[in-house]
């Protein structure tokens, strides 16, 4: 038994001998592996080309490069888009002859000013009177135009011709025409130029502007500084922008673009891929004068409208509502009942117009005009304008959160509407004693409106804001000192008292609407809106 017990024991330990051998060597192996492995690792994040160690290519190797002929085929794309369209683009001159001055009391009153010296003893200090009176330099003008039809018609923009007493128009070709008839619309900054052609003339392609998507390329053509047939490209940045501080350009809406225009590019056409004019380079949005890649171009389906009417009857007739309208932001979607960025609220109904006769309301929300869904405050003129002139049109509204359905019939804009009228004066009430009250929740001061304040707006009652806490819920949404505050809530206020009234049913946790008046009077003086006052 002992002899056996050791034998075993023996075999025991060699046993244990191998495993621990295999176990050594599996072990080795694994480190093996996990070496390669990370080696390996180690190898794919070294770049597997270098081009310091790749031989350069030869021009007719990149020709056929895929990435060189993607980056072609957009350059092709440019090009023939430019050869279709260059041809119909003119240089326009302008020429403003000198005029002569005349004063505020005439045409003689210069002369009467330095006469009035002559005999005294500042005669010799006064310079004396050029023979034949004062007047101003003559004036040269260069812009863009593009050639709508054959028969001699070029589109450009107003403020390129705008004063002047001849227009020179420069052909791509060589050839040169005095204008022999010019027709404006000051209001859109659009002009159309009628010339005598010799033979037959290129035109422009004109596309469907409605169709364009923001990113979509374009290339914008025309004369900057002079320099000739220049094409600049870049895409369509936004649409329907509004450019406040132009008021000569209120009725336009703009497409946005980074294509580079410049001085003289004005009145050029804005050009899609296929070649198709989509829109007429217009102005820039500049701190130095220069682009900054903030261009604007007159859509071309407004360009049409206005153009059809230019050369059918010398003016273009607009047709309007009576209204001043906003968009309907978030704060106020709910007060309304509506969602936000649906439709135009109606901050006010001018008398006698088309929409007094409508019996549309203050605090409306004007979702479809004509069949046509209004997003917002921008696209309603423009449906409104464009409408055909003393056509019933339907209204869809919301009033009190509930909807209706109105017509009205379109008429056509006054001369004078957009200037304060008195016609718009209403019956005021006798002002009382003036009082103040503090809203201190608010952050706001008011004090009755005294006659004198009330000239500033005329037709309209509520208490008059004296003063606003820096940093208050108040100031903080916009409200001023100054503002006439007219409602609160659907609650009129013509007095402190009753303002003071109807603040205690408000709750700021809920938001309290206020109805704001501006100062001035008429469709473009003054306004009013709403402010939502709520805590945070």
């Amino acid at each position: 038994m002992s002899r056996l017990s050791s034998r075993q024991g023996w075999l025991l330990i060699v046993a244990a001998a191998l495993a621990v051998s295999s176990g050594l060597g599996l072990l080795l192996r694994q480190d093996q592996v996990a070496g390669q492995d990370r080696s390996a690792t180690t190898t794919v994040r070294t770049p597997s080309t270098s081009l310091e160690n790749q031989a350069a290519k030869t021009p007719e190797e990149l020709k056929h490069d895929p990435v060189v002929e993607h980056a072609n085929s957009l350059s092709r794309a440019f090009r023939e888009s430019a050869k279709v369209a260059m041809p119909s683009v003119v240089t326009v001159y302008s020429h403003e002859a000198a005029k002569k001055v005349k004063g505020a009391r005439g045409e003689n009153s210069m002369g009467d000013m330095f006469r009035q010296f002559k005999g005294t003893p500042f005669e010799d200090m006064i310079p004396q009177m050029p023979e034949g009176g004062f007047q101003t330099p003559p004036r040269d003008g260069m812009g863009s135009g593009v050639i709508i039809d054959k028969s001699g018609i070029v589109l450009t923009n107003n403020h390129v011709v705008d004063g002047a007493d001849k227009v020179t128009v420069h052909l791509s070709d060589g050839r040169t025409f005095t204008a022999t008839e010019i027709k404006t619309d000051p209001q859109s900054d659009l002009a159309v130029i009628r010339i005598k052609p010799d033979s037959d003339l290129p035109v422009a392609h004109l596309g469907n502007s409605d169709e364009l998507e923001i990113g979509d390329w374009v290339i914008a053509i025309g004369n900057p500084f002079e320099q000739e047939k220049t094409v600049t490209a870049g895409i369509i940045s936004g649409k329907g922008r509004e450019l406040h501080d132009m008021s000569r350009l209120r009725r336009s809406k703009f497409l946005q673009t980074d294509a580079a225009i410049n001085p003289g590019n004005s009145g050029g056409p804005l050009v899609n891929l296929a070649g198709e004019v989509v829109g007429i380079n217009t102005a820039i949005a500049s701190n130095s004068g220069g682009y900054q890649g903030v261009g604007f171009a007159i859509p071309i389906n407004q360009a049409k409208w206005v153009t059809n009417q230019l050369i059918r009857d010398g003016s273009v007739h607009r047709g309007y509502l009576g209204v001043k309208i906003g968009d309907v932001t978030e704060d106020l979607a709910g007060d309304f009942g509506v969602a936000k960025g649906e439709g135009a609220f109606v901050s006010e109904v001018f008398p006698n117009t088309p929409a007094a006769d409508a019996k549309l309301k203050e605090d409306d929300v004007i979702t479809k005009f004509g069949g046509q869904t209004v997003h917002n405050s921008r696209e309603l003129p423009e449906f409104v304008e464009q409408a055909p002139l003393n056509s019933s049109q339907s209204l869809e509204v919301i009033r009190d959160g509930k909807p209706i359905t109105l017509s009205v019939t379109v008429k056509p804009m006054p001369e004078s509407y957009g200037q304060s009228d008195e016609s718009h004066e209403q019956h005021m009430k006798k002002a009382p004693t003036a009082s103040n009250y503090e809203a201190k929740d608010l952050g706001v001061e008011v004090t009755d409106l005294t006659a004198d304040e009330a000239d500033s707006f005329k037709g309209y009652e509520g208490v008059l804001v004296t003063k606003v806490q820096p940093e208050s819920i108040a100031a903080e949404k916009g409200l001023r000192a100054g503002m006439l505050i007219r409602k609160v809530g659907k609650t009129d206020v013509h007095n402190v008292k009753e303002f003071e009234k109807a603040l205690a049913g408000e709750s700021l946790k809920k938001g309290i609407l206020l109805h704001i008046r501006t100062p001035g009077n008429g469709p473009m003086a003054g306004g009013n809106l709403p402010l939502k006052l709520k805590e945070e």
